[in-house]
């Protein structure tokens, strides 16, 4: 069953919680393709919260940048939560990497899943302008991400206070 589902809002409104709930009700084993980097304490710590509530029933798969080739590798295998848009977006940006490149080649190869895919996302671009140029930037990367996959998901969920909200 090919479905992409993308999940966003802002910071802790239960985007992950959502997200982990319905692929779980997709089926199993349910693949967790994580695109976190834990650079400092406070990222270790986030990455340690995530994974210790996820049971036995995920298999997790950390890709920091090459996403196509991790839900290439579990097309057909279960359901996948990418976890999330925005840090994969970031490490694209540090690391100089052409991230609307890497977009296109994202949303090309979302037809040929066979397995349903949820992408978690931040919802960036409510709030203040930010001060400095890369900030900016990045707003704005994250804002025509987020666009680009919402209109090939199937469905785009908002995530408040802990609340799903069915945009499309």
């Amino acid at each position: 069953m090919h479905k992409t589902i993308l999940i966003t809002g802002g910071a802790r409104s239960g985007k992950s919680r959502i997200a982990e709930g319905l692929v779980l009700q997709m089926g199993q084993p349910a693949h967790y393709i994580a695109t976190a980097q834990a650079w400092d304490d406070e990222m270790r710590a986030r990455i340690a919260e995530h994974q210790a509530r996820r049971g036995a029933e995920w298999i997790t798969h950390a890709e920091p940048l090459d996403l196509i080739a991790a839900l290439t590798a579990t097309n057909g295998k279960g359901p996948r939560l990418v976890d999330c848009l925005t840090l994969w977006l970031t490490n694209l940006m540090l690391g100089d990497h052409d991230w609307r490149a890497a977009g296109q080649a994202l949303l090309a190869a979302l037809p040929v899943q066979s397995s349903p895919v949820v992408f978690v996302t931040n919802e960036v671009g409510m709030g203040i302008v930010p001060e400095n140029a890369l900030a900016r930037a990045f707003r704005d990367a994250a804002g025509t991400l987020n666009q680009w996959i919402a209109a090939e998901a199937d469905e785009v969920i908002l995530a408040v206070s802990g609340l799903p909200m069915k945009v499309k």
